[in-house]
């Protein structure tokens, strides 16, 4: 969320958390692979962020993406202590848990399943860009701020990731 700077300082840091925060907490979740960690990694990402937040500069890129940035560097931080590379261990929790009348949960559970393995089968850093873009929900010039890639460059990993994961999810099993 990009609010006026004539807002108090802390009414657009908490626009920004509540807006950010469940995704921030699905990205991380990707990089970190369990839960406290995760959790952890993103109470650091939000003190890092409310106490650099002088430094934010919307010539560079949106808050979202300068956020995520921070996110990104807290997990690697984490993955460095721990020594030991991340993989996705869990699904973000559903974004909405009312799924339609129709939808079958155990056909849910099976698409869910099947996504988790074509994920599990790609390296860290495509598993990084999807959650960037489909967890996160960046745009391919924030994903570059993030990585400090250009967009071009975004882009074309974006789309060679998804193009991984699908053809990861319809291989036989």
């Amino acid at each position: 969320m990009e609010l006026s700077t004539s807002e108090p300082t802390t009414a657009r840091f908490d626009a920004l958390y509540r807006e950010t925060a469940s995704d921030v907490f699905a990205y991380v979740m990707t990089l970190v692979r369990d839960r406290a960690g995760a959790e952890d990694v993103t109470a650091q990402t939000f003190e890092r962020a409310y106490r650099r937040q002088a430094g934010f500069d919307p010539k560079r890129g949106t808050q979202r993406a300068w956020l995520f940035g921070i996110a990104r560097n807290a997990a690697l931080d984490e993955l460095r202590r721990r020594k030991r590379t991340a993989a996705l261990l869990t699904d973000p929790e559903d974004a909405d848990p009312g799924r339609a009348p129709d939808e079958d949960a155990a056909e849910a559970a099976v698409r869910r399943a099947v996504v988790r393995t074509a994920l599990a089968q790609l390296d860290p850093r495509e598993r990084e860009l999807i959650a960037l873009k489909f967890h996160a929900g960046l745009s391919n010039a924030e994903i570059a701020k993030v990585l400090n890639i250009s967009v071009a460059n975004a882009g074309t990993r974006v789309h060679r990731a998804v193009t991984r994961l699908r053809k990861a999810c319809h291989a036989p099993s």
